[in-house]
């Protein structure tokens, strides 16, 4: 039997694509086995939302390499599809696949022999106009499905649209379809992904089964749904205990979704809403579709209709023309909202970007100070967040880590919380009471009942 390996960088989009690859290669007989471990085929898959991303598939090619020196290197996602030329120059990769073959890789396999020179099979990003479904399963305790893919927005520094083509989405009645096949799998959490959620039914879809070998594409129609629509549909399926909403833009987090989530039975209270800027001027420069005091009212509505909810924030630092008073605009907006945490991005610079040509580059060592700057404001938020619920009872989903005698879960509204470590406690869902916040940043918990929540 033939062995494969899987490596994925970036988002959880890419985790439920890789996932859904994996699937493929096992039904045709390969067994998956952990990227340290020698294979006959190792598959990477990319990112390419920072210039990090790009150093580190280099870096996994030769970890590949050292398991095993003869193996079949292939890789895909966002990187591939935009600098396939310099993939294929790293030392020891056999295939490239664009966005539209990824998930055809296996069409491209033939008898394994390693290549003096990598194949490229890719596209113009504009041919990527169909939708392929996917969804995360036996990595975690939560699954990942893909409803919607690409990008209709052009922020100047963002390369999503180049890697990933424009927006489309699934079909309603095929994502219910797929939470049923999770559902009944036995999986409890599924976590809603896409390159922006927000977007989901906007346009005309093509969609095609990934273990199609021909392109055979057929069309939905699928124009007159929303992403409330959706949710309101996914909220009925049986056996799913949460859902929880990955990513929204705040421009198309609408009033009306917010308010379903709040008398939803399934999904849970937590928004992750990118802002990137609390500057006005440097979002406009971002070319960002909102200005900031449409994210406070965003913010001011949730907590008046779920005050208990998590709120995460994605943040850039460092965008050229960012001055000192524009970050400190940006912290202190930052620190008076009524926010959770933070994810902070470090601003580089990418090709085919509009950003790149701008004027009044920040020097390197102030986008590290300002990030760290952010980073410890994101753990204090985060601390805080926790700390106002401790004694309250909340559910659990416990997950199947084993670090040091504890394991982890987390609560709907995404506290982090320990307890010992009990096999019989992964991807079961526990009322708990919330106790005390440990020194590493997670809340030891009392389990309440042994009775099952779902």
């Amino acid at each position: 039997m033939k062995k494969v390996a899987f490596h994925t960088l970036g988002c959880k989009l890419n985790f439920s694509e890789t996932s859904t690859i994996a699937r493929l290669f096992e039904e045709q007989g390969y067994q998956k086995v952990d990227f340290k471990q020698p294979a006959d085929v190792y598959v990477i898959n990319t990112c390419s939302v920072t210039a990090n991303a790009d150093k580190e598939c280099k870096l996994i090619v030769k970890q590949a390499l050292a398991a095993a020196p003869d193996a079949y290197v292939v890789i895909v996602g966002c990187y591939a599809q935009l600098k396939p030329e310099e993939i294929a120059n790293i030392e020891g990769v056999d295939l490239v696949l664009g966005a539209s073959e990824k998930f055809k890789l296996l069409n491209y396999l033939n008898d394994l022999t390693k290549k003096s020179k990598a194949e490229i099979y890719s596209c113009e990003i504009e041919e990527a106009n169909f939708f392929v479904d996917s969804y995360s399963f036996g990595d975690r305790t939560r699954v990942f499905l893909k409803v919607q893919d690409g990008c209709d927005y052009n922020c100047s520094f963002c390369t999503i649209p180049l890697a990933r083509g424009n927006s489309r989405s699934d079909s309603i009645e095929n994502a219910v379809k797929n939470a049923d096949k999770v559902a009944k799998q036995g999986k409890k959490e599924i976590v809603l992904t896409g390159v922006n959620l927000g977007d989901f039914g906007k346009k005309e879809s093509k969609v095609q089964s990934p273990k199609s070998k021909e392109n055979t594409q057929y069309s939905i129609l699928d124009t007159q749904y929303s992403f409330l629509d959706l949710i309101k549909e996914l909220d009925k399926v049986e056996g799913i205990e949460r859902f929880r909403i990955s990513s929204i833009e705040p421009n198309l987090l609408k009033d009306e979704v917010i308010e379903f989530v709040a008398q939803s039975k399934r999904f849970v209270p937590h928004f992750h809403i990118p802002l990137q800027s609390g500057s006005n001027k440097i979002l406009k420069a971002m070319r960002r579709r909102y200005l900031r005091e449409l994210y406070v009212d965003r913010v001011s509505t949730i907590k008046s209709l779920m005050p208990h909810c998590c709120i995460g924030v994605d943040v850039i630092v460092g965008f050229p023309g960012e001055t000192d008073e524009d970050f400190i605009d940006t912290f202190n907006f930052l620190n008076e909202l009524d926010v959770s945490y933070l994810h902070v991005f470090t601003y580089s610079e990418r090709d085919n970007t509009d950003a790149i040509l701008l004027k009044n580059v920040v020097p390197v060592a102030v986008r590290k100070k300002r990030n760290k700057m952010l980073r410890i404001l994101s753990a204090k938020k985060l601390r805080s967040f926790y700390q106002n619920h401790l004694g309250e009872t909340r559910t659990v989903l416990f997950e199947s880590d084993n670090k040091d005698g504890y394991m982890h879960g987390f609560t709907d509204n995404y506290i982090k919380v320990k307890t010992l470590y009990n096999a019989d406690l992964i991807n079961k869902l526990k009322e708990v009471t919330l106790d005390e916040l440990d020194a590493d940043g997670c809340v030891s918990v009392t389990i309440l009942s042994e009775e099952l929540i779902g």
